[in-house]
Order: structure tokens, then C-alpha cells, then sequence
């Protein structure tokens, strides 16, 4: 089911509202005790629902994960649809100025700030998540997939993975590569990146830029897997049919990953050696639980 509520953004657009989406896969009314993955998504109006939808199409993300009972929530929210170049604006890490655009005000940090200590946190509280980064993802398209990359690189602490659908890396060249080269990153860092065949002439040189990004990324030992659709257009029909591409990689686990994960439950169960007797009297301390956030 997708429930959808409204919500605002008072750093951004004050008492305005708009719509946030959450995605629940059947199980979760099924089994009380199980918790799940989040993939978080802009666009959100974009994501489930044709009457929606800006252009009257969506993604089908709500059928895609019925059909193949994909255990994940999927947590989204819509764009600033402001004429006066909003969803830009928001969806922008940088500062840029493009032709025919003029100047734009980058309010992409706020964005994720707003998404990582106000959203993020309420989904925690109201759904069953698993709240750690190993289990939070990021996904959009365009600008949205611009900041999904951005995302995983300047918020590496929350994300792990993400899924960069055709996206705006033509904005602030320099600055994009300059935030990869420096970015924190954890060695379990997961990037899918694709962009259409028939979108390269949108741009100026962004089958060069878009290779350049794939590079840097590698460089930097992020896990990337990077696809040139045939024949893919900048649309929601075209990244619909990437759902299955991007949802394998967000959700996969090789092998080697399991075992580890099993030595780390092994090794931290209590040793069945006899403990010392403690002298009477003693206080146990309380100590911080470090899977508590």
C-alpha cells in the first residue's frame, strides 16, 4: 500500500504544502516484528501514481515492488513545483548559472539536511525501519538523480547506496568532481548511475562529463555499477524500465557480505568462558548501547 499525507518544509517554503508518500510492502501488516530497508526517493509525486504525476506518467514503482515482493519501504516526497525555478533551486547542491536558466540559488544541502534530521527521522519513528546506513538507500532522476549522488557522497554517514537516474551532472562541473575527490567515504559505498542513449545531445560534452563522473567515482573505490541505456529518453517511461537494473543493485548482497555478517553476530555473543565473580558490593555502570542512534 502507499500512504500519502501532507507535509512542509519550513526551511525551504514555510507553511507551503506538499505531498510525502510511504510505501509499505504486504508483509509489513503480516508481521509486526519485522523491520525493513528504506529507499528514500525525490519526486515523489513521480514515483506511484499516474494523476500525479507531472507529465500524467509515473515510474510504477508500486507495482514493480508488489509484483516481485520486494521487502523495502519506500519513503517520498514531492518537488517545489514554483515557477520561479524551485525544484532547480531545491534539487541543487550549487550554486550554477546556465543559459536560459540565469542564476540559480542552491539550496541542495538544506534540502538534504531538512530530508536526513526532519523526514528521515519521523519514518524512523512512525514505520518499522532499519535505521542504520547499511540499510538506507537513495534514488532519483535528473536533478533528483544529480542529488542522489550528491546525497551519498556529502551524507556517506546515512546513505550506502544510491541510484543516480540520468543525472544533472552538467550542473557545476568542477564542483561535482571536486565533492567526489574529497568526500568521506565508507568502503561499502554503492553507486548505480546510468543515463539514456538519446539524451547525450541535451547537454554540451555530456557523454565526456558523464564518463568523467563514472571514473572519478571508481577512483575513489566506490562500488559503481554505470549503463548507457539503448535507445533511453529523459522521461519517467524510460527510467521505469531501469527499475529492475537499479533495484538489483540497491538491494545486493554478495555472498562474502552474509559470512561477515554471521562472524560479527558470532563474535559478539557473550563468551561461554566463566566470568570473574565481582566483589559485593560493586555497581554495574550503564554503558551507551553503540546500535542506538
Amino acid at each position: 500500500m502507499v500512504d500519502k499525507w501532507n507535509i512542509t518544509i519550513p526551511e525551504l517554503t514555510g507553511e507551503e504544502e506538499r505531498l510525502a508518500y510511504v510505501y509499505l510492502p504486504e508483509s509489513y501488516f503480516e508481521d509486526p516484528k519485522k523491520r525493513y530497508p528504506v529507499l528514500y526517493m525525490f519526486d515523489g509525486h513521480n514515483v506511484f501514481f499516474d494523476e500525479d504525476a507531472t507529465y500524467g506518467k509515473c515510474w510504477g514503482m508500486k507495482e514493480y515492488m508488489d509484483e516481485t515482493r520486494t521487502q523495502m519501504i519506500i519513503a517520498a516526497v514531492e518537488c517545489n513545483h514554483s515557477p520561479d525555478h524551485g525544484r532547480l533551486k531545491e534539487y541543487s547542491p550549487f550554486n550554477f548559472r546556465e543559459k536560459g536558466l540565469g542564476e540559480i540559488e542552491g539550496k541542495g544541502r538544506i534540502t538534504m539536511e531538512w530530508m536526513v534530521n526532519s523526514f528521515k527521522a519521523e519514518i524512523d519513528r512512525e514505520f518499522r525501519t532499519l535505521q542504520g546506513r547499511e540499510h538506507t538507500f537513495i534514488a532519483g532522476s535528473s536533478m533528483g538523480g544529480l542529488m542522489s549522488l550528491y546525497a551519498v557522497l556529502e551524507f556517506n554517514h546515512v546513505f550506502s547506496r544510491a541510484a543516480a537516474l540520468s543525472p544533472s551532472v552538467w550542473v557545476a562541473r568542477r564542483k561535482i568532481e571536486q565533492l567526489i575527490n574529497e568526500a568521506r567515504l565508507d568502503p561499502n559505498t554503492i553507486v548505480y548511475m546510468d543515463y539514456g542513449s538519446e539524451e547525450f545531445g541535451n547537454h554540451e560534452n555530456m557523454r565526456r562529463q558523464y564518463a568523467k563522473v563514472t571514473s572519478l567515482l571508481i577512483n575513489r573505490q566506490v562500488m559503481v555499477e554505470s549503463r548507457i541505456v539503448p535507445g533511453g529518453q529523459h522521461c519517467e517511461a524510460s527510467w521505469e524500465w531501469q527499475i529492475p537494473f537499479f533495484m538489483s543493485t540497491l538491494l545486493y548482497r554478495p555472498a562474502i557480505w552474509e559470512k561477515e555478517e554471521e562472524t560479527k553476530i558470532k563474535d559478539s555473543k557473550p563468551s561461554k568462558a566463566k566470568k570473574a565473580k565481582k566483589p559485593i558490593g560493586s555497581q554495574r555502570g550503564k554503558s551507551a548501547d553503540p546500535l542506538k542512534q
